[in-house]
């Protein structure tokens, strides 16, 4: 039996993360949902009844120390993420917890320091969304290392007005790295600031180099017309599209096409890598949970670590301060 609670019963946390719980224990017997937890103990109750938790909790450490869980899932605001993992960690449980890991480098170190061995995964969900990973699996099939050249990744959004918008393009910023296999060597920033819009907000650039050698263009714009994520990337004789189902997408339930010297080879639905049709399928959030409980249960590292995330997040603090220049 695998015991599983979650902490953060909000409106992310309803959309994604409770209906992937649900669905995994579904499909995984064994899988005990003992507990979730909200300081509002209205939401608390009603996420319980909806995705069938056992009980439900305001107040962390009596879950913790009442239900001592196989695994806990955080999905709380990015202000609290920081100080809700070190005590989960320091509590022992390995922990799923909800990207951004912390608004600045500074929050994940310190939660690399309090995780020390536990077991632990950040939920970068572009990852674990099935057309992103099988464009990994095509990219890495055809293409060797040296010869990957370009990567383009563009989201918009509609009426995004947050002055910051670094919490949602960080989605990019780790789907750039993931696809290419590697780190960011150097990056430039370029802000088109949009007053009319809205005090900080701003359409963002980043023209990077990765440390392969790589070429990579990203572009985020929070106040357009249509809400899309589409990633390119360019090989020597293979390049690669990807429309990516997030959500309400315009391009919903995506598409990845794979051409070879000007002929098309492939092309796949996104509705075709999984038996379900829900958007929080598609869009990642249940792969989520089966990679990292499935390396729990097989007693192996989960990925992507703090570690892992920690440039992930070194960029998207560059963003948020509105820097000009990133190098490793």
């Amino acid at each position: 039996m695998t015991r599983l609670a979650t902490v953060g019963c909000g409106e992310h946390a309803t959309g994604s993360h409770g209906p992937s719980l649900a669905l995994y224990a579904a499909r995984h017997p064994g899988t005990d949902l003992v507990a979730c937890c909200d300081l509002d103990p209205g939401k608390a109750e009603r996420y319980r009844a909806r995705f069938g938790f056992a009980r439900a909790y305001t107040d962390l450490r009596r879950m913790l120390d009442t239900e001592r869980p196989d695994a806990v899932s955080l999905v709380a605001p990015v202000e609290r993420t920081c100080e809700l993992a070190c005590l989960i960690f320091e509590w022992g449980f390995p922990l799923l917890l909800e990207k951004p890991p912390g608004r600045t480098v500074a929050e994940v170190d310190r939660m690399i320091t309090a995780a020390g061995g536990v077991a632990h995964q950040v939920a970068f969900n572009r990852r674990f969304a099935p057309l992103v990973r099988e464009l990994k699996r095509e990219v890495d099939a055809h293409v060797a290392p040296a010869e990957l050249l370009h990567l383009h990744y563009e989201m918009t959004r509609v009426g995004r007005r947050d002055p910051d918008f670094s919490t949602t393009a960080i989605h990019g910023i780790d789907a750039v790295r993931y696809l290419a296999g590697s780190d960011y060597a150097e990056i430039r920033f370029r802000y088109q600031a949009l007053p009319g819009a809205g005090p900080g907000v701003a359409n963002i650039f980043l023209d990077a180099v990765m440390a392969s050698g790589a070429s990579a263009h990203l572009a985020f714009c929070p106040v357009a017309g249509v809400v899309v994520e589409r990633a390119a990337v360019h090989g020597r004789d293979h390049t690669f599209y990807a429309q990516v189902p997030m959500w309400d997408a315009f391009d919903a339930p995506g598409r990845l096409q794979h051409v070879e010297r000007g002929k098309l080879k492939r092309e796949v639905k996104g509705d075709e890598l999984d038996d379900s049709r829900q958007p929080f399928v598609h869009g990642g959030f249940y792969g989520e949970y089966t990679a990292f409980l499935g390396a729990l249960c097989a007693g192996r590292p989960a990925a992507p670590s703090l570690r892992d995330a920690r440039q992930s997040v070194a960029v998207a603090e560059c963003v948020r301060e509105r820097r000009s220049e990133y190098r490793a």
